[in-house]
């Protein structure tokens, strides 16, 4: 009876998948959240370029084209939670010959977003150097975006990942784009 028992193969492929299945199921379960955690990432990276290339593109930016920036924004990051972005969309000016870059307006929209004051030196990050030049009249539009990513199956990413990501560009159709708030922006709060 042992030798016979020995010798069956029978149910030997099941006991090997039973030792395979966790190990195939921690695989999957962790690319799947890997590649959620990548495509928010992703996209937290074209919403700065994006908010920042809506805007570059006036002459002028009123609180309407803010608006509507801020909802092509949030269009982006459907379907996740649009309560976890913040988005920040700020003018820098050349502050004159020998002088740094200062705000000239900023728009910020997003639970605990607040927009640069104006008139400050931009900090945090700071402008890159030479996208200014000094005593030039130039300016530059930066967008910053950050989105609190929690993963769904918490299985690998535990915890919050605050996703950010800066964006600068310069106006294509005048040096400086003034801000007009006429009509006001009704999705954000703007220091102007």
């Amino acid at each position: 009876f042992l030798k016979r028992c020995w010798k069956c193969e029978q149910g030997l492929a099941a006991m090997e998948f039973a030792f395979v299945l966790p190990i195939i199921l921690a695989m999957l379960l962790g690319m799947v959240e890997l590649s959620q955690a990548l495509g928010v990432r992703a996209e937290v990276i074209n919403m700065a370029a994006t908010g920042a290339d809506l805007i570059a593109q006036e002459a002028t930016a009123k609180g309407s084209d803010l608006d509507g920036a801020f909802n092509a924004l949030n269009a982006m990051i459907y379907p996740h939670a649009v309560s976890l972005a913040t988005v920040t969309i700020t003018s820098v000016i050349d502050g004159g010959a020998g002088k740094s870059p200062i705000v000239a307006w900023s728009c910020s929209m997003g639970s605990g977003a607040t927009p640069a004051t104006k008139g400050t030196t931009p900090s945090n990050p700071t402008v890159p150097a030479g996208l200014i030049t000094a005593g030039g009249g130039g300016s530059v539009i930066w967008s910053h975006v950050t989105y609190a990513y929690s993963s769904n199956l918490s299985y690998f990413l535990v915890g919050t990942k605050n996703w950010k990501n800066d964006f600068y560009l310069k106006p294509r159709r005048v040096l400086q784009i003034p801000y007009s708030s006429n009509p006001a922006s009704t999705l954000g709060t703007c220091n102007f």
